[in-house]
């Protein structure tokens, strides 16, 4: 894994926690699978591509985090029609779902998606962008395959963090496949993932991040009670809004609950971003560094969950 790629402080360890309530085993169980029952049925019926009416793949995305026992809240207005870029904030794989009920698009993913049991085929059969995160001297022709997909009229989804956050912090967008949106004339769609607990307060059971394995947040995100997936869909950006693709990754950016680098710095002082948590205390005399802004190390770059490795 290049040490260029992009990467996020948080691990399982410091940052993730189950949902303060859990359901029975056999309830979890049978979420899990009903899951597998409705990945299936998609994979059976993909063939179809096209002509299947995208009210049926929203329906059927939705049903998928539902499954889950997951409660989903949209807000904000229908994404527009025709060539768009979604780009979303990263936390989960159920952020994957989410945004395609939004809108079905062609998603950007790295290469290992396509090992995934279930999900892997039915991503290759949706028409998947499939990049190689290591391979960054194939950048310009990466943006040019989103371009072309996007002068076609089709709708691409991104993560352009390029690494998944536990959700309490976000990370900073990062500019290249801005540049396809540009280079195309296409409209922004940008969409905000949040995922509270019952009472409200964000929650960190439903992230998939640092060296977690995708059995184990399942296992966690199957378990838990009264998790609530919200996806804001903000004000789309019209092309030619934004000069460059910096301040048009700027601009489709949603605010962060918590600045990046006081969220790292929190992780690598033993002590986490949640105040309910006792921070763990360094012996007498020891005194630990915190990272200058902008500077956060990853707590394990090569366990980076995000599928997106843009970092131009």
């Amino acid at each position: 894994m290049s040490v260029w790629l992009p990467s996020a402080p948080c691990s399982p360890g410091a940052c993730v926690e189950p949902a303060r309530t859990a359901v029975a085993v056999p309830r979890a169980v049978l979420r899990l699978a009903t899951v597998v029952v409705l990945m299936l049925a998609g994979i059976a019926l993909s063939p179809l591509g096209g002509r299947i009416p995208a009210e049926w793949v929203r329906r059927w995305c939705l049903a998928i985090v539902r499954a889950m026992g997951v409660r989903v809240r949209i807000t904000g207005a229908v994404a527009p029609s025709g060539g768009l870029l979604l780009v979303a904030n990263h936390v989960s794989w159920l952020d994957i779902p989410l945004l395609a009920a939004v809108r079905p698009a062609r998603m950007l993913a790295k290469t290992e998606i396509r090992q995934w049991p279930v999900a892997g085929p039915l991503a290759a059969r949706g028409g998947a962008l499939f990049i190689e995160r290591d391979r960054l001297r194939a950048l310009p022709e990466t943006v040019a395959r989103i371009a072309g997909a996007l002068r076609e009229g089709a709708a691409v989804s991104a993560f352009p963090e390029g690494s998944t956050w536990c959700g309490r912090a976000h990370g900073r967008f990062h500019r290249a496949v801005f540049q396809a949106a540009l280079d195309a004339g296409v409209p922004v769609q940008p969409v905000a993932l949040r995922y509270r607990q019952q009472d409200g307060v964000t929650g960190t059971a439903a992230a998939f991040v640092g060296e977690d394995t995708l059995l184990a947040s399942l296992w966690r995100v199957a378990r838990a009670r009264g998790l609530v997936a919200e996806v804001e869909v903000r004000p789309v950006i019209a092309p030619g809004a934004h000069a460059d693709r910096r301040a048009l990754a700027r601009a489709a950016q949603p605010d962060s609950p918590e600045p990046a680098w006081t969220h790292a710095a929190l992780i690598s002082d033993g002590r986490t971003a949640d105040p309910r948590r006792p921070a763990a205390v360094p012996p007498a005399g020891t005194a630990r560094p915190l990272p200058v802004p902008g500077t956060a190390r990853s707590a394990s770059v090569s366990g980076s969950q995000g599928p997106y490795p843009f970092t131009a």
